[in-house]
């Protein structure tokens, strides 16, 4: 009663947006990836008009945005001018002018142009690394599908040829496949490889390592990915195919060990379907934003780079600390 009587509101309880921002505006390396695209902005990100273009981490910080809530260039425009917590994290508040889509447009067409997405991709896990977040010595591999529009009612009149389709079970699906490779101990991502839907996942699997691992695990879909690289000089660990490990009887020792050892692989393996989940359910990216794998890796890149900031901010918050 006092405060209403005095015309004070009670201080406004922080929303889990407020929250996500203020994490991820303390953990993203702004400086050192505004140093990593400056270069190849000059020039090549000017605004129309003679006036003055906005400024790189700005743009950046902008992207972050669309990636984060999965929105594209003419909504991002919507956003900015509705949200003033966007423009804050942005560092636009109060500014006379905002970036429009086409700006926002080009900003993204620069990332993929110049392919900076690994590069903001090894930037985040060197760094990760220096705070002893990446071990070198394991390498979990996998694959997901992101789906694709299969409708045909669009300008071309036809889906994307460069996605197809494949069968996973008794369903069949249309999209593109993006393929991993995350470190055993944490679970960050180290590499990304987006391919067409129906690629085999063996046929990526000496793509998605580093080179300093001594060991890989795989599901059963790696079967026989020793005998396709045996130049790799790491020790495969891949999961029993489920039928032959249900036909394993339980009453011999011998199967019960191999079971045990499957279920110890299987929990190493868990470790890759988190960044799965962070940029599927919690990003939401269930289905590709563009037409090409490229822009779609390019973004799919991003994605899990920010993951892994996102996965390793209470530690990185200690270190800070």
């Amino acid at each position: 009663m006092d405060q209403i009587r005095l015309g004070l509101d009670p201080l406004p309880k922080k929303t889990r947006k407020e929250v996500f921002l203020d994490e991820m505006n303390t953990v993203v390396p702004w400086a050192e990836l505004v140093a990593l695209i400056q270069p190849h902005a000059r020039g090549a990100h000017q605004a129309l008009g003679g006036r003055p273009p906005f400024a790189i981490e700005t743009m950046l910080r902008i992207h972050c945005l669309q990636l984060w809530w999965n929105l594209s260039d003419p909504a991002m425009e919507e956003e900015l001018h509705e949200r003033p917590l966007y423009r804050r994290f942005a560092g636009l508040d109060g500014a006379a002018r905002l970036p429009d889509e086409t700006t926002i447009l080009r900003f993204r067409h620069l990332l993929e142009k110049q392919q900076l997405a690994p590069q903001v991709l090894a930037t985040i896990n060197a760094g990760l690394a220096r705070q002893g977040l990446m071990l070198k010595t394991g390498t979990v591999v996998d694959a997901t599908i992101i789906a694709a529009p299969s409708s045909t009612k669009n300008n071309s009149g036809e889906r994307d040829p460069e996605m197809h389709q494949t069968k996973k079970g008794n369903q069949w699906h249309f999209g593109m496949k993006a393929h991993i490779g995350v470190d055993a101990e944490s679970g960050l991502v180290h590499s990304i490889v987006g391919t067409a839907a129906n690629v085999n996942d063996v046929t990526q699997a000496h793509k998605l390592l580093h080179g300093q691992e001594t060991d890989v695990l795989g599901d059963a879909g790696y079967q026989g990915v020793d005998k396709r690289n045996p130049d790799l000089q790491v020790n495969w660990h891949v999961a029993m195919r489920p039928g032959k490990r249900k036909a394993l009887d339980l009453s011999s020792e011998l199967a019960r060990d191999i079971d045990r050892v499957e279920q110890i692989k299987a929990s190493i393996r868990a470790k890759v379907e988190h960044p799965f989940r962070v940029v599927k359910q919690q990003f939401g990216y269930a289905k590709v934003r563009y037409r090409g794998l490229a822009k779609n890796t390019a973004r799919l890149t991003m994605l899990f780079a920010l993951s892994n900031l996102w996965m390793a901010r209470r530690q990185l918050f200690g270190s800070q600390a």
